[in-house]
């Protein structure tokens, strides 16, 4: 099954949390709706919808209806400030909120206030967005929740994984609880979420959006960027929060493109890399047969299909925990080992925990290799890219995981090592991604794949996932809540 696109008129759909950020974003321009009564009606899907789902750290009630309140204002007055003005959304709980709590997912930081708003945020605020809250996410942004955490629940199913990090941030976006929301990406904590929850994640060139602001879990490692209902929806709010900052030196200064301008072009002179020994090695069928209709909807649509082979993955991919438990350890050396005991276990799989205290045993010598293994990776994937323009990659090599079936693997090293294979390459060279819904599982359960772009080439990214989002309508597929 294709998903080919049917008829589905987003505009006249009465259910308002379900539709487009860029549809509404018209609607409220057109004065069809107040920001008020959008905020209002979120609010209450939050209250009446979440309690079941535990996407949300901390609901910003007071915050959102005084932002939805100024926006109408402006609004009213003609005084537009682009696609994002009156639109709700949220942040991951690890950015900072001025007088709102960020407790990255821990008890450490329970009781931290900032005193100042992150970058992102503060992008997102001057774009006129209304921050309906904070997200949670599992613990410091590593892959298991603090055990005084309820983990986000998957909104297609319970009983399944809704991803890593910032799966609050996923399951907020699928279940209609904001029309976009920020996450971050160390080793696949956007990619994973939006894979598993069936929507659109970017995660930026590192350096392409600023960190200030933001809790680290490994700063060389660490991407911010946008998930939402589309490819288009996702480029909207990562055109706000990309771009230098002052306070953040490793944010480049790199001219910003309206990655909105030119959708819906033809894509035709995009050569898009396909390595089939990557893609299908230790790969179930489901997914090889979602990567199969890929293929075919860009060949439709005019795009070439180029074999290609990448550099050696598997090396750099090992090198990763290395390189994550060191810059961990770098990033709690203030409250890890000498507050071990307000962490999770240290012996619990997955517990940020157990990636910063073998960070400390890492030797320069080991490090380097890693830095070594990541450079020539790095050097290898420029070249590749340098005869195509995309590459196309699974998320993952299964279907959807069950939270048993997780459980699992977090306990077996090696066999997380080979699930973390389709993401952290491209973490420890810092390319940009995509993940787009690519179809659903027998078990009903969404399935995502990637396309990866040359660094700062994040318009591509957005035009073929647009391209391919027009063709399809797996994106405007919802849980029933």
């Amino acid at each position: 099954m294709l998903g080919l696109m049917t008829t589905i008129d987003t505009a006249s759909d009465s259910r308002l949390h379900y539709m487009g950020l860029l549809d509404i974003a018209a609607r409220l321009r057109a004065r069809e709706l107040t920001p008020v009564e959008l905020t209002e009606s979120l609010l209450a899907r939050i209250e009446q919808v979440d309690p079941g789902l535990h996407s949300y750290a901390t609901v910003t009630v007071d915050v959102a209806l005084a932002g939805a309140r100024a926006a109408e204002s402006e609004l009213e007055a003609g005084r537009y400030r682009g696609p994002l003005h009156g639109v709700p959304i949220a942040v991951k709980d690890l950015c900072f909120t001025a007088g709102i709590t960020t407790a990255a997912g821990t008890t450490i930081h329970s009781g931290f206030v900032p005193a100042y708003d992150s970058t992102v945020v503060r992008c997102l605020f001057q774009a006129g967005a209304i921050l309906l809250g904070k997200l949670q996410l599992t613990e410091a942004a590593f892959a298991e929740h603090h055990p005084s955490v309820t983990p986000p629940r998957n909104p297609w199913h319970p009983d399944y994984w809704s991803g890593a990090s910032s799966s609050g941030s996923g399951v907020a976006v699928a279940a209609g609880l904001g029309f976009g929301a920020l996450g971050t990406d160390t080793g696949g904590s956007i990619r994973y979420p939006s894979a598993a929850n069936g929507v659109t994640g970017i995660k930026p060139t590192w350096g392409r959006v600023s960190r200030h602001g933001v809790f680290a879990l490994a700063a060389s490692l660490d991407h911010v960027g946008p998930m939402a209902r589309s490819a288009a929806d996702a480029g909207a709010i990562l055109g706000v929060i990309a771009g230098a900052d002052q306070h953040d030196p490793t944010a480049v200064p790199v001219p910003v493109p309206d990655y909105l301008a030119g959708l819906g072009a033809p894509i035709g002179d995009l050569r898009i890399g396909v390595d089939r020994g990557y893609n299908e090695t230790r790969v179930d069928g489901a997914t090889i047969h979602m990567l199969d209709d890929v293929v075919a909807v860009l060949r439709r649509l005019g795009a070439r299909i180029v074999e290609t082979t990448l550099p050696d993955t598997a090396t750099v991919n090992d090198m990763w925990s290395r390189y994550a438990g060191v810059e961990a350890a770098i990033a709690h050396q203030a409250t890890f080992p000498s507050r071990a005991s307000e962490y999770g276990s240290v012996d619990t799989p997955g517990s940020i925990a157990g990636l910063v205290a073998p960070g400390h045993a890492v030797s320069g010598i080991e490090l380097m290799r890693a830095h070594h293994q990541r450079l020539a990776f790095t050097g290898g994937l420029a070249r590749t890219l340098y005869d195509v323009d995309v590459l196309l990659t699974p998320v993952q090599p299964t279907t959807s995981l069950t939270l048993t079936q997780k459980q699992t693997l977090y306990a077996d090293a090696d066999a997380l090592t080979d699930f973390l294979r389709f993401v952290t390459p491209f973490n420890m060279s810092g390319n940009p991604t995509i993940t787009l819904p690519g179809g659903f599982d027998k078990d009903g359960m969404p399935l995502g794949f990637q396309f990866v772009g040359r660094p700062f080439d994040e318009r591509s990214l957005i035009q073929l996932g647009d391209a391919y989002q027009r063709e399809t309508d797996w994106h405007l597929r919802h849980p029933e809540l």
